[in-house]
């Protein structure tokens, strides 16, 4: 793919008008605390083997969203008896936890490593998810992104947002956890992690790449690219629920929540990336923070060759040396 957004220069500075609800703040308040008043963080965690001898695995279940459970893996390193901060790391779209064994560098770089299963999902590419979305939905297309699309109280996005938010929680909450909660993410897990970020402003680190789920409107009309492109065939279908629908997406826009965020934050884009547009990226980076009078430090990587493969290990090296100075 050629370069198809604005130019690097133009990207640097785009800050693009907010259409923030003006509940937003409110919602999410409500949202949460209910969520927070219907169970404890942990729901259960259990000791898993691995066939590791050098990292340790528990298989964590957790109270997401109004506290139906979320799955997730625990990874730690093995011996280590020392309480560690945690990374809190979230899945790209389609795909599931997995197998404890998948990821390793966060465990092995010396962190916990709590791995967010993502709700009705994991069954697209990867090893699997074992975490079921058991709220009902009104018409939508194949894909998540338009389940339950009629409101934000109803949104498939609102219980996975609020999921994202009480894995920060759940990370507190673990055995050998020191208190300190870094988020990260590829994609889908990008978008999650930096809504996280605002919705628990607490956290201490964000690390998103190419994050999917900001600036929403502006990705539904230049890209043709799933899952975008889920919101629009709902629409070429539903002609007469444009306000609505994107009414709804106002509330779960990552750039909207990243606004409310005050931690240190890393952040990566791909030029070439059709699935998270760059102008999206740059959106979500140029207005973080900027809610909370912090102006949090940031940081952001360009990939000028790149598709939505983004940075790559590259990056990842990145992320452990940036996150070793901050922590």
């Amino acid at each position: 793919m050629a370069l198809f957004d604005m130019s690097l220069d133009a990207l640097r500075e785009y800050r693009p008008p907010l259409e923030e609800p003006a509940d937003l703040t409110s919602f999410w308040e409500e949202t949460l605390a209910r969520a927070r008043e219907a169970a404890a963080p942990i729901l259960s965690i259990e000791r898993a083997d691995n066939g590791l001898t050098l990292i340790d695995t528990w298989d964590v279940t957790f109270a997401g969203h109004d506290a139906t459970p979320v799955r997730a893996w625990y990874n730690r390193p093995a011996g280590v008896t020392e309480e560690i901060p945690v990374v809190v790391e979230y899945i790209g779209y389609g795909g599931g936890r997995g197998e404890p064994l998948e990821r390793l560098a966060w465990a092995a770089a010396g962190h916990g490593h709590l791995l967010m299963d993502t709700r009705g999902q994991g069954s697209a590419w990867g090893a699997g998810g074992h975490t079921a979305d058991p709220v009902g939905s009104g018409p939508a297309v194949p894909g998540v992104m338009t389940r339950g699309i009629e409101s934000p109280h109803t949104s498939y996005l609102t219980r996975l947002l609020t999921d994202a938010a009480r894995a920060v929680d759940a990370a507190r909450a673990l055995p050998g956890a020191d208190g300190r909660v870094v988020l990260t993410g590829n994609s889908q897990g990008g978008g999650l992690a930096l809504g996280a970020a605002g919705l628990a402003p607490d956290v201490d680190a964000l690390l998103t790449n190419v994050p999917f789920l900001t600036h929403m409107r502006r990705a539904v009309d230049i890209t043709d690219a799933d899952p975008y492109q889920e919101i629009v065939r709902y629409l070429a279908v539903h002609r007469d629920l444009e306000e609505q629908t994107f009414a709804t997406l106002a509330y779960v826009d990552a750039m909207h929540l990243g606004r409310r965020a005050t931690a240190p934050a890393l952040f990566s884009v791909a030029l070439r990336d059709m699935i998270c547009p760059p102008s999206t990226v740059f959106a979500a980076y140029n207005h973080y923070g900027s809610a909370t009078g912090a102006d949090p430090e940031r940081e952001i990587v360009v990939y000028p060759y790149n598709h939505h493969e983004g940075g790559g290990p590259a990056q990842q090296r990145r992320q452990l040396d940036w996150l070793r100075d901050l922590l």
